[in-house]
């Protein structure tokens, strides 16, 4: 994950503010932004210098950006991932976290006031992402920033940290003295997942490189295996009520399948749904990947003995296919 850091600009003039009839709040009807006006790699980013400011929304926050962050979904939306959705929709802002001010709020906010500093994330479907001096998203999408935690480290929490409580917390309902095995704990999601479990007073066991062994076990992981070092199934002992895994290839999803306990919850952060839809449309590609989803579930159930498999993607489409 790539953080990037909002440099600061001369303010405009006063004829560019819109004021609402008996209120202070105020918001800028245009800025700068990063568009994506096509797919293809970074080069075909554009930085625009008037991009106009949605009105604000009842229950929305206008927030002066002042680090946001670069998400592999960003990147992969940026290559065409999810065209099927999105490439109606172009020219499309990406970005998903932010940390900054909040320069404007709707008339229904009531937890936050204007200038103060919060951090959040937009939800993977927003259209109007946070790559640009202000972005806006709803209340609950944002929280007021410690005064301890700089933009810069804020704005790299928010999207992947949200991502695991919702494998942890809403899928797998984790609990004290579960056993919980993360595919890719030295990632942004991975790293989250592991603090998050401890905290919950689960034994944590992941898998990672060489260079986060140190930093995954700092976080509270019990054991830390070097998936280039390592046979993982040979080292790795007993099953786990939960596997999260942030790697989803086949290779990761068969060993995740079988440490798991009966009864437990495999998540992964990749699945069929775009990749099919995509390539079919979405009336075609949407029903196979529920099928796929479907068929896998079965089998797994079948022949692994699995009371509960869910796999769930917590991407573009997670809305469609959870």
């Amino acid at each position: 994950m790539r953080v990037l850091k909002s440099q600061s600009v001369k303010p405009r003039p006063i004829s560019e503010f819109l004021m609402k009839v008996g209120s202070i709040r105020c918001y800028v009807s245009s800025c700068r932004a990063v568009l994506l006006p096509r797919f293809g790699g970074p080069e075909v980013l554009e930085l625009r210098p008037d991009v106009p400011v949605p009105d604000l929304k009842l229950n929305e926050v206008l927030v002066r950006a002042r680090a946001v962050s670069i998400n592999p979904l960003d990147t992969r939306m940026r290559s065409g991932y999810g065209r099927s959705i999105s490439k109606p929709l172009l020219p499309l802002i990406l970005g998903r976290d932010i940390s900054g001010e909040v320069a404007a709020i709707g008339a229904s906010v009531k937890s936050l006031t204007v200038g103060q500093e919060v951090f959040g994330a937009l939800h993977p479907t927003a259209v109007r992402g946070t790559y640009a001096d202000y972005a806006i998203l709803s209340e609950d999408e944002l929280s007021p920033k410690p005064a301890s935690v700089t933009h810069v480290e804020a704005s790299a929490i928010s999207f992947a940290a949200l991502t695991a409580w919702r494998a942890l917390k809403s899928t797998a309902r984790i609990t004290e003295g579960q056993r919980l095995l993360v595919i890719g704990g030295g990632g942004a999601v991975g790293f989250a997942a592991i603090q998050l479990a401890v905290a919950a007073g689960c034994h944590v066991t992941t898998t990672c490189g060489n260079q986060s062994i140190n930093r995954v076990m700092a976080a509270g992981a019990e054991q830390a295996v070097d998936y280039t070092a390592e046979n993982i199934e040979a080292v790795i002992k007993g099953k786990f009520d939960a596997v999260l895994d942030t790697i989803g290839v086949p290779e990761t999803e068969r060993i995740g399948i079988s440490l798991l306990n009966r009864g437990g919850h495999y998540m992964t952060l990749q699945g069929e749904a775009a990749a099919l839809s995509d390539r079919y449309g979405l009336p075609i590609g949407l029903p196979v990947a529920t099928a796929v989803l479907l068929k896998k579930r079965i089998q797994y159930q079948y022949s692994h003995g699995i009371g509960t498999l869910i796999i769930c993607h917590y991407t573009l489409y997670k809305h469609i296919v959870c």
